[in-house]
């Protein structure tokens, strides 16, 4: 019987955010300490925990079916790799940082300067577009420390928080391209497995759907249903159930979690009475 084979980072930021999100697709993946590979108990499905620089190449090589990798890696180093779902999390930036105690009024900085950074294919494409000459000085690590040991005045790197950029007395001014967590899938892929792949990838849009959005039941007068119900963007139509008092009814409906707040004031504006507002676990449509 055909599996499909995941690869996810063996340890990093990505690390349990990918395990999280295929334990949310009902997969259960038997998984013992240090290993490299593992698979599921109920779903066609191996795992491969990877370095995450390698991911790339073993998806080229056809070595792996899928992966959930950082966008930021796939431009870096996955040329003909395309994916197909962002994941929504391990969100982050490539940016390009100086010195705090330098001036910045443009690109035209790096003319002849010298950049330290793990990304050179991003700073390049990024670089080499917008006609600027530069010297690149290639850093497998943490290269926040170059510009303060006199290796580079500049660097480009992921930025989260922005907090290690502080410690390190270096100022954020070019945001080269913004990333998140994807899966992302082999140039080749047989039948099968890309058939497999499409049943996990339901689940994940599932998953997904579900984690942005919230189940909102509320109470309403009859007289104010239709100024509720044209504020409430439902999947298709709010459902309306009369309640036992007369004169007033029950009104259920989905909400996008990140307009959530401005639209439950509107209703609240309008009328609605006994908000109650619910995660939701998944969301098929």
């Amino acid at each position: 019987m055909s599996k499909l084979r995941i690869a996810i980072q063996k340890s990093g930021r990505l690390n349990q955010d990918s395990l999280q999100i295929l334990k949310d697709c009902g997969i259960s993946i038997d998984n013992g300490k240090d290993q490299l590979k593992a698979s599921a108990s109920n779903f066609p499905l191996e795992v491969f925990y990877l370095r995450n620089g390698d991911i790339p190449q073993y998806l080229k090589d056809g070595v792996i079916d899928a992966a959930i990798i950082g966008e930021n890696l796939l431009v870096e180093k996955g040329a003909g790799i395309s994916y197909v779902e962002k994941l929504g999390f391990s969100k982050c930036k490539v940016s390009l940082a100086i010195p705090k105690s330098e001036s910045y009024a443009g690109l035209d900085y790096f003319e002849n300067k010298r950049i330290a950074t793990s990304y050179p294919n991003t700073v390049k494409k990024y670089l080499d577009a917008q006609g600027v000459k530069y010297q690149l000085h290639i850093i497998n690590g943490s290269v926040e420390i170059a510009p303060n040991i006199g290796l580079a005045d500049g660097i480009c790197d992921i930025v989260s928080s922005g907090s290690t950029l502080f410690k390190n007395n270096l100022k954020e001014v070019e945001v080269l391209l913004k990333s998140e967590a994807v899966l992302a899938v082999a140039p080749k892929i047989a039948a099968e497995e890309q058939a497999l792949l499409e049943t996990l990838l339901f689940r994940i849009r599932a998953v997904l759907k579900g984690r942005n959005s919230r189940y909102v039941l509320l109470n309403a007068p009859n007289e104010k249903l239709d100024k509720i119900i044209d504020i409430l963007p439902g999947m298709r139509s709010p459902t309306v159930l009369p309640l036992a008092e007369e004169g007033w009814s029950s009104v259920h409906s989905v909400l996008d979690k990140n307009k959530f707040w401005e639209i439950i004031d509107e209703l609240k504006r309008n009328g609605a009475e006994g908000i109650l507002v619910c995660p939701i676990e998944k969301m098929v449509v």
